[in-house]
């Protein structure tokens, strides 16, 4: 019988045909306590709020699977990249973590032993280091409004991360290398995949490249939507990609990549709950199994960046149903039949073809304004907005037929992983600046708002892009947001919503341990009398529809477009009840 070791190399070659599947991380023996993961992450302690060597604010919550930056005006290290090269210090490494390297490496080979793979780990890539440093939307916008500096700063941080994979190696002597950098939500890129080539593709390639060349295996962890770019990294010498999640259509990803990358992942979060029940667990990974396993070159595990769950026994019965997959089938010989390449759009399918590029003008003064917010031209949006109030269009008319129109498409773009969340950020800039100039005309010409939302990210959670991105559209959209901001208790989403009078409470949650706020959220506005006065809506990564129904909410919604959309949809049906 082949060993975990032996069942992984076996997985990875092109034509590779193991003889079962792995259990999740069985194959690697991560090593966490090498010298340069010590000095830089040493500190990062579960349940607690540190800082890093850069200087960044970590929060690590006791039940989060990982740790996550904290940025305020007074706390983010470089929140202008202009500057970068004043405030941005990399960590020395050479002169912190030339020492214990031969205990380091005789741990490490003697907890993997003959079986498992020797596996160093490094945390925080390059496009993590740089919204660590930064804040993520600065980093984002910085890519279109800086592209100079974020070249810069990347090379640094690029530079950094090849001497620190320079020393694990020297040093750990390692089989594989496990690094992360999300490059996504599980929906969709953080940017356009052009945008990724131009800025990460690059470093990566270098990066990668360097891996490689000293006859180490390269895994990337990033539990986001990749589809796009699974092409691009496979070629930048990535071997398996870990943190698959299922949103990216596994099945379709390998009948396109044909085993030039292995998947690592396909068990996501959702199932990781405290009041998950073991038949359940069961069911949701022989599913899962079922799907993924056929197509090859696939290691079903937990989509987290290190093994095991937040929930132990749900570890367990994922271990479980493999062990059954493996008794009960063999992996199937995967001889696939030929498909044409193609390039996989967000469901895994044949991409249609691109829009025809706008060419011509559009049609009149407020199409013009919904085509310049949306594509975050603030100088000519501004101009035009002047130009309209001097030909006598009302604010009204210009907010809701211009502006929340070039914000509801652009909504839809997003949706249809079309646009992506730098230009969901820049059009934000630049709606905001135009309502600065609309504002003294709206209040002479009693403009009122759709109506109000109070929305966060519910209490034990720290976070909110999510939650940014939804209040973006919705104040898009014309509805007046309270911000609560994160870590929001269920008393705070209901006093806010009385005293702001506001027709919808908005929750999000990224962790499946935070999710049952959202259910106290709904029972305390039944409680206080107001649960027919106010809309509950609820999204976030581990959120459904079916648990959205389970606990008495009115909407759920998966992305800021559809959110927005769906408020104001709410808003206007509430108003006329009442």
């Amino acid at each position: 019988m082949s060993t975990p070791k032996e069942i992984f190399l076996e997985l990875i070659r092109p034509g590779g045909q193991p003889e079962r599947q792995l259990r999740q991380y069985e194959a690697l023996a991560m090593y966490l306590a090498d010298p340069i993961n010590v000095f830089l992450r040493g500190n990062r302690k579960r349940g607690s709020t540190s800082r890093d060597r850069w200087g960044v604010t970590i929060d690590f919550p006791e039940d989060a699977p990982g740790a996550i930056p904290v940025h305020s005006p007074a706390l983010t290290v470089c929140p202008d990249v202009t500057r970068w090269r004043e405030v941005v210090h990399a960590p020395d490494l050479e002169a912190n973590c030339a020492q214990g390297w031969e205990e380091a490496r005789a741990a490490a080979h003697a907890a993997a032993g003959d079986d498992r793979l020797v596996t160093g780990f490094m945390g925080t890539g390059i496009f993590e280091q740089c919204h660590f440093l930064m804040d993520f939307e600065n980093t984002l916008t910085a890519l279109y409004e800086h592209p100079d500096e974020m070249h810069e700063l990347i090379e640094s941080i690029t530079q950094f991360r090849l001497t620190y994979a320079r020393m694990l190696i020297d040093g750990l002597q390692p089989d594989v290398l496990f690094t992360h950098d999300d490059w996504g939500t599980k929906n969709a890129l953080f940017m356009k995949p052009e945008m990724w080539r131009e800025f990460f593709k690059e470093p990566y390639r270098r990066f990668y490249g360097y891996i490689r060349s000293r006859g180490v295996i390269a895994i990337h962890h990033a539990d986001s939507y990749l589809a796009p770019i699974v092409d691009d990294m496979a070629e930048i010498g990535i071997q398996v990609w870990q943190g698959v999640l299922p949103e990216n259509d596994i099945p379709a990803l390998q009948r396109h990549l044909r085993g030039k990358l292995v998947l690592m992942g396909g068990l996501g979060a959702a199932i990781d709950r405290a009041d998950a029940q073991p038949e359940e667990i069961l069911d949701y990974t022989r599913r899962a199994l079922n799907a993924y396993c056929p197509g090859g070159h696939f290691i079903p595990s937990i989509t987290y960046g290190l093994a095991g769950t937040v929930f132990p026994h749900v570890d367990q019965y994922l271990d479980q149903a493999i062990d059954e997959y493996n008794a009960r089938l063999h992996v199937p010989h995967m001889d696939l039949p030929p498909e044409p390449r193609r390039k996989l759009d967000g469901a895994g399918q044949a991409a249609p073809p691109q829009q025809a590029a706008r060419e011509e003008a559009p049609a009149d003064l407020l199409s013009a304004i919904a085509s310049a917010l949306e594509h975050g031209q603030q100088k000519k949006l501004l101009s035009l907005c002047r130009q309209a109030l001097d030909q006598g269009y009302s604010p009204d008319d210009i907010l809701s037929k211009g502006m929340v129109k070039g914000m509801s498409d652009l909504g839809d773009a997003f949706s249809a992983n079309r646009a992506f969340v730098p230009e969901m950020l820049i059009a934000a800039r630049c709606m905001t600046a135009a309502m600065e100039l609309l504002k003294p005309h709206m209040a002479a010409s009693g403009h009122e708002p759709v109506g109000s939302a109070c929305l966060g990210t519910v209490q034990g959670d720290m976070h909110d892009i999510g939650k940014n991105l939804v209040k973006i559209m919705m104040e898009g959209s014309g509805i007046q947001v309270i911000d609560l901001g994160v870590d929001v208790s269920p008393q705070q989403f209901i006093d806010a919503a009385q005293q702001h009078h506001c027709g919808i409470i908005a929750c999000s949650s990224l962790l499946t341990t935070t999710m049952q706020g959202m259910r106290q959220v709904v029972e305390l506005a039944r409680a206080r009398g107001i649960r027919d006065q106010v809309k509950i809506m609820v999204g976030g990564a581990p959120i459904s529809q079916a648990f959205c129904d389970e606990i008495g909410a009115d909407a759920y919604t998966p992305d800021a477009g559809t959110a927005a959309r769906t408020a104001v949809a709410l808003l206007r049906a509430l108003k006329h009840s009442l």
